[in-house]
């Protein structure tokens, strides 16, 4: 395939060429051979996000979403890469488990990594011997499926994984520093209440004084606050936010209701703003959704009896793309490819991702950012339906490319190509 004409994230236009898995040339004014010429003139093309941080629920609770269903909604989203999470059943916390998930994951549309998880019953003999994407994340206080860990075997988590040159990703909250006192309450803001935004702040600064004694490189997970990003960066720490932490707050859950809990919770309208601002001027390093489904039935209880998490991998980028296109914000599109896509693949070491570069994989999605469309569960491709978004606008991929094959074509009746995802650890990681 020639696309010709593409505008790129920084605003030059450039012809790019994918022969076979690899992009081959990126230039101005490609001669035509005998290939495929798409006229992407007025367009954008991106590299395809890297979500790093999804929940796809198989094993142990297909109801809720599978890989199939998981990665069409990538797909359809402009996420080209996913890793999914340890807290499934059983838990991927030792080699059976790992090789248990790697077969559902063959299901996967698009290209994937597994996250390794940390209990008091995990073997990381037989888990790092696997070909993980990362520990993690480890939980530093409980979630669903409760993980939740003490600091100690944190500290040796920290110490096997660096040993192994594999990363490590944390979920940190403090449970010593929740609210006992908004037990009392059954409003919807009562989880954010309970689960502090002081709790996130102090289990960061722990787990990065725990890292930084050992040499050690973290990942901070679903960074909710300023105090929390503002730590991690400090400690020379890396972090990410998710959209629902970056475009909503606690002013939003009279009418989310359940459906909006989470952890970390949503915090105060004056937290998210400045959350935003650390987004926009480089100091958060990666924008991943956190993608963690439950169905409405399952979310439609008290707000102590529901589960924790929204879904969120088909409308990351689109909701990334519309800020952007927005006058009103400072988020540019050179911010969002950074991001979603390169700073991904930076941070967690995979070169043959996240660029638009000759030799790099030919995961490519092409947008018209003159186009908005307001988002509704109803059509999105996640099986449980809803969105923490509706009614927000986002700009949804034309197509989606995964090395060299289009797996997604919004304009087709049949939008989803046969093809197989692979694990981005079994690649060699070298560019051409």
């Amino acid at each position: 395939m020639l696309i010709r004409t593409a505008t790129l994230p920084d605003g030059s236009q450039r012809d790019v060429r994918v022969d076979g898995e690899s992009i081959a040339e990126v230039a101005r004014d490609l001669d035509a051979g005998n290939e495929r010429v798409v006229d992407a003139s007025g367009k954008r093309l991106f590299p395809g996000a890297i979500d790093v941080h999804v929940h796809f629920r198989q094993p142990g609770y297909p109801h809720k979403e599978t890989w199939v269903t998981g990665s069409r909604a990538a797909a359809a989203g402009g996420v080209t890469t996913v890793v999914d999470q340890p807290n499934t059943d059983p838990p991927t916390v030792d080699g059976a488990a790992f090789d248990r998930k790697r077969e559902f994951a063959a299901d996967s549309l698009v290209d994937w990594g597994i996250n390794g998880g940390v209990t008091a019953d995990w073997d990381p003999d037989s888990l790092l011997s696997r070909r993980l994407f990362a520990l993690g994340e480890v939980f530093l206080a409980d979630s669903t499926g409760d993980m939740g860990i003490d600091t100690e075997l944190f500290a040796d988590a920290v110490d096997a994984a660096t040993d192994a040159g594999v990363p490590v990703t944390v979920h940190a909250e403090d449970a010593t520093r929740f609210n006992e006192d908004a037990r009392a309450r059954d409003d919807a803001d009562a989880w954010s209440a309970y689960r502090t935004a002081e709790a996130e702040a102090a289990a960061v600064e722990r787990a990065c004084e725990i890292a930084a004694d050992r040499n050690a490189r973290i990942h901070i997970a679903h960074t909710s606050t300023p105090e929390g990003i503002d730590i991690a960066s400090d400690a020379g720490m890396t972090t990410e936010v998710t959209p629902h932490h970056l475009l909503l707050s606690r002013k939003d859950l009279d009418e989310l209701g359940t459906l909006g809990r989470m952890n970390p919770p949503l915090r105060r309208e004056s937290r998210r703003r400045k959350v935003y601002d650390r987004v926009v001027d480089g100091t958060v390093d990666v924008i991943a959704t956190d993608h963690a489904p439950h169905t409405r039935a399952e979310k439609d209880a008290s707000i102590w009896e529901s589960p924790s998490g929204v879904p969120g991998v088909e409308t990351m980028l689109p909701l990334l793309l519309a800020e952007a296109r927005d006058p009103e914000t400072a988020l540019s599109y050179e911010r969002v490819r950074d991001l979603t896509a390169t700073n991904p693949a930076a941070v967690f070491d995979v070169p043959q991702k996240g660029v638009i570069e000759p030799g790099a994989d030919a995961d490519l999605v092409l947008v018209d950012t003159t186009e908005t469309t307001a988002i509704s569960g109803d059509t999105l491709r996640t099986d449980c339906g809803w969105t923490p978004f509706e009614g927000f606008e986002g700009i949804f991929p034309e197509w989606t490319m995964v090395r060299g094959t289009v797996v997604y074509d919004g304009d087709s009746d049949e939008p989803f190509a046969a093809h197989d995802g692979q694990n981005v650890r079994d690649a060699d990681g070298e560019l051409l």
